[in-house]
């Protein structure tokens, strides 16, 4: 894609002469919204991104958190969205393989992974054909690498059918830290890991352009290619040569590949490079100059080694079987020299590459989409039934099953059996989270991004963990659409307060605009993905998950009449509208209660009840445990107030579902409601009236995603 002329000028200004093609194409990436956030820049600004256990924040590859027990952990999200559109198997493996790379530029092996996705209408073929794919590469990925998934989150709504979202949140644990901070000049240059070849050409470009029907076909050559199993011989070649102290700075080659990567490095460090493309080690021949300097080829990373160093490095690289080659090195001047067969083609002033793009000051408009429609109440039978079968609702076994989330052994609560993951380090735990709602998003920006931040705190505090700090994948379509970027800002602005009040810093993230499609004339949700972490002082304390006949079962806080953005709304009544939830001071209370009765008392399980309210809280705890229910809901506080699809439905937020191995008091924020019992059923007493279910028919309902693929 050409460089805007008002850039260019821009640039021509700056440097007082014309640039050539390979500098108006490296401008053009590094530049572009994925890469200069122009658009986003100035409203990142809300989040609070430091605190006293921030070690690293927004800026490096990953940001870095000191834990309790003096470890530290690298955590990062990414997306790749459109080149999983075009090619859903390698869009999504590279995807998991950049952000695993992120996480080891750090010195950090890589733990966990984590996948928001986001699909169209399970309907079509071509969105079956979509999440197949890209369940598939993130499967085959982080299997080969042996790094564990352990958890994600997912929704299928027609606003993404012609374009996907694919995030990746990855967490390491630091070995010896590494940043992206150039140190001295002199120092060398080393191209580590996989030869360049022309793969992933602009592909910086390609993610800040939106999709047409023309992206499947002539964007292919934009997709990378990866390999995994070069992948893993590189994470054990790079924790090696840092543990030996060989390498003083480190930097994934991603977006922009190789141009992208150097200068950044540079910049970070306030150096300077003179830089040989002819040294890059290939795969392909007559690599001209632009290819060399922009191709997204995988598997590669960037070091900064000094003289005296090289030839131990270089042992270890033969070690590993992973060639190396010395590319340039750096130099006290802020310019960004690179030449090709002696030739100089590039000459330009750091900071102007990496710093220099004008921010957009883009016009923000209020579109009112919060009608609440006139329904009327539906069977409460059948809704249950019809809410189970939902696919953002149904049982997601059939993604996990493809994932190896035992590997690396630290798997203590698998995907499917909690609300969060959770990882074994010694007698402590990590617990793990991510997603949100776009429903949320889509009806109040700033109520979804709250709740986005509120709701995954919530998932870790339902294993007994408190949220220490997280990263955000912020999913929209053109910023140039004035209601579009008025949803940004005021989600950027839900999200940060909400971080506040939880006292959770942000230390890094990833925004992704241009989400929609010409093709489908669709236009993605507001869908800001967060990943976060949450510490367990004594692992012990986490739920057992051991569930036995006459446990009892609690409801924690109070059930309100928002149907807002519900399930309930979209799936009975096929409406999207209403008020979204309001997070209250009462919630945030009961955040803090969560982690004390979790840690405090013999719980077995705990649930953050939020999508699909009280009722499909309760049937799909009732599947979890392999256990039926007798509930009565006629003593929970405000039910006369309630219809029964208002008291089983609502989502609002600030409520959670306990089941215990022993009498637990809440005092005046809950009750008990039942308890587990052998019958093969779900009982609910409401009024009068006793609802009943069996639980092979929710199984059977609730097994959606199996039936359709």
């Amino acid at each position: 894609m050409p460089l805007d002329q008002e850039d260019q000028q821009i640039i021509e200004n700056r440097i007082g002469r014309e640039i050539n093609q390979v500098e108006e194409e490296l401008f053009a990436n590094l530049w572009s919204e994925h890469c200069a956030y122009r658009s986003s820049q100035s409203e990142l600004k809300k989040f609070q991104t430091t605190g006293k256990n921030v070690q690293i924040g927004p800026g490096d590859d990953a940001g870095v958190i000191e834990l309790p027990n003096g470890k530290k952990i690298a955590l990062a999200i990414e997306s790749h969205n459109h080149p999983s559109y075009v090619d859903p198997y390698n869009g999504a493996a590279t995807g998991v393989g950049g952000i695993v790379r992120d996480i080891l530029s750090m010195g950090a092996r890589p733990i966990a992974l984590l996948d928001p996705l986001r699909f169209g209408d399970l309907e079509k073929q071509k969105n079956r054909y979509l999440f197949d794919g890209v369940v598939s590469g993130i499967s085959d990925y982080g299997n080969s690498i042996g790094v564990p998934t352990v958890g994600g989150d997912v929704e299928f709504n027609t606003c993404y059918n012609g374009n996907p979202l694919v995030n990746v949140f990855c967490v390491g644990l630091v070995e010896n830290l590494l940043t992206a901070e150039s140190k001295e000049p002199g120092n060398k240059l080393v191209l580590l890991g996989s030869s360049t070849g022309r793969d992933g050409l602009g592909g910086a470009d390609f993610a800040s352009s939106e999709l047409d029907d023309e992206s499947e076909t002539e964007d292919r050559h934009s997709v990378q290619i990866g390999d995994p199993f070069t992948e893993k011989l590189l994470i054990e070649c790079v924790l090696e040569m840092a543990k030996n102290d060989l390498i003083q700075s480190c930097r994934d080659l991603g977006a922009a590949g190789f141009g992208g990567a150097s200068s950044e490095l540079c910049s970070i460090g306030d150096k300077g490079a003179r830089i040989e493309l002819g040294q890059l080690h290939t795969r392909e021949k007559d690599m001209n100059a632009l290819e060399l300097l922009l191709a997204e080829s995988q598997e590669r990373m960037l070091l900064e080694v000094k003289e005296q160093d090289i030839e131990k490095l270089e042992e270890v690289a033969k070690k590993y079987d992973l060639p190396c080659s010395i590319v340039g090195e750096l130099i006290a001047e802020k310019k960004y020299e690179v030449y090709f067969n002696d030739r100089k083609v590039i000459d330009l002033p750091v900071d102007l590459l990496t710093e220099g793009a004008p921010l957009y000051d883009r016009k923000a408009k209020n579109p009112d989409r919060s009608k609440e429609p006139a329904t009327n109440s539906a069977p409460i039978s059948k809704s249950l039934l019809s809410l189970v079968s939902n696919p953002d609702l149904g049982s997601k076994k059939y993604i996990y099953q493809q994932y190896d989330h035992e590997v690396q052994i630290r798997t203590v609560i698998r995907p499917g059996e909690a609300d969060a993951a959770l990882l074994r380090l010694g007698e402590n735990g990590l617990a793990l989270s991510a997603g949100s709602n776009s429903y949320y998003g889509y009806l109040d920006p700033y109520r979804g991004g709250e709740l986005a931040v509120y709701n995954n705190a919530m998932n870790l505090a339902t294993v007994g963990s408190e949220a220490i700090g997280m990263v955000d994948c912020l999913n929209f379509a053109s910023p140039q659409d004035e209601e579009i970027y008025w949803e940004f800002k005021n989600t950027v602005s839900g999200m940060s307060d909400m971080a506040r009040k939880l006292n959770i810093p942000v230390v890094g993230g990833n925004v992704s605009l241009y989400n929609e499609s010409q093709e489908k004339n669709t236009k993605v949700n507001p869908t800001p993905n967060v990943g976060m972490v949450g510490w367990l002082p004594k692992l012990e304390e986490a739920p057992s998950l051991q569930f036995k006949e006459n446990q009892d079962i609690y409801l924690l806080g109070e059930t309100k009449k928002r149907l807002g953005g519900s399930q309930y709304y979209k799936k009975i009544h096929d409406h999207t509208g209403g008020r979204v939830p309001k997070p209250t001071t009462q919630d945030l209370e009961i955040y803090e209660k969560t982690i004390k009765i979790v840690r405090e008392n013999e719980v077995v399980f705990s649930k953050n009840i939020t999508k699909g309210g009280l009722g499909v809280s309760l049937a799909r705890t009732a599947l979890n445990a392999g256990y039926g229910m007798k509930i009565n809901l006629n003593s929970i506080s405000r039910i006369g107030e309630m219809k029964k699809d208002e008291l089983l439905f609502s989502e609002n937020a600030g409520r959670v579902l306990l089941i215990t191995d022993e009498e637990i008091d809440l005092g005046d924020k809950g009750e008990r409601i039942g308890r587990l019992i052998s019958k093969n059923s779900l009982e609910i007493k409401l009024d009068k009236t006793k609802n009943e279910w069996s639980l092979n028919e929710l199984k059977k309902k609730n097994d959606v995603l199996k039936r359709n693929m």
